[in-house]
């Protein structure tokens, strides 16, 4: 017997009129249809959530994108000009043993790859890169890079 099916019982007390309202019965006790879903309903939240899934993969993937396009400068705009020691401390301009500002921001992508594997930021040395990579490790809430920063470090599923 399917879901649209009444039984000899459930057509004994069965109203027409209240067929799949879902509505209390007189006597107070719940209908048929508000205690055992139809295959009508099951169908169509079936076709509810897929629907959710097939418009947020095309949006998850537009984030990891983003998150690797985001930019993070060394250093933040508000210390342009400083320079980064070899512990990626932010330090006076023409301090000796540290590096000058990079001449760009860095992707996400590039920082990412950095951090994961030891590879060298674009167009710097391995002994720049590491003052660059520990000062973005040491960024911090309302610096420029932070929100790039931080996405890198969410999961991905």
């Amino acid at each position: 017997m399917s879901d649209d099916t009444l039984s000899h019982h459930d057509l004994a007390h069965h109203d027409p009129a209240d067929h799949g309202s879902g509505a209390p019965s007189a006597d107070g006790a719940g209908t048929r249809a508000e205690a055992v879903p139809t295959r009508r309903r099951v169908l169509a939240l079936g076709a509810v959530t897929a629907g959710a899934v097939v418009s947020i993969r095309p949006a998850l993937a537009q984030t990891v994108g983003s998150v690797l396009n985001c930019q993070i400068p060394v250093p933040d705009p508000g210390r342009a000009g400083s320079y980064i020691d070899a512990d990626g401390r932010v330090v006076p301009a023409r301090t000796k043993g540290a590096f000058p500002p990079s001449t760009r921001p860095f992707k996400g992508e590039e920082v990412k790859r950095a951090m994961a594997n030891g590879s060298t930021l674009p167009g710097v040395d391995s002994e720049r890169s590491r003052a660059y990579v520990k000062y973005i490790r040491r960024l911090q809430r309302g610096q420029g890079g932070f929100t790039c920063f931080a996405s890198l470090q969410m999961p991905r599923g």
